[in-house]
């Protein structure tokens, strides 16, 4: 295969989202001179999004109540509609 590592990212960390209520926003930021939105997933309750950080994905934005696991811990995001 020609491009068989196209998809393979060196140390890149990954994240766990597990949606707490409907309608949880996981938002990708970019990398580079300026930060942008480059890709968003809506969660309901229960579903889960495992993410990875990798040379286009700087940052993942979490918005609504869920649980967000990494290396470093789990943390627990608070609900918008409160």
């Amino acid at each position: 295969m020609e491009n068989e590592n196209v998809y393979e990212y060196k140390n890149g960390d990954y994240i766990v989202v597990k949606a707490l209520e409907n309608g949880v926003n996981v938002i990708g930021l970019t990398r580079g001179k300026d930060t942008k939105l480059h890709h968003t997933e809506k969660l309901d309750s229960g579903e889960v999004l495992l993410a990875q950080f990798t040379e286009v994905t700087s940052a993942i934005k979490v918005r609504g109540r869920a649980e967000i696991y990494t290396k470093f811990g789990m943390i627990v995001s608070e609900s918008q509609n409160k």
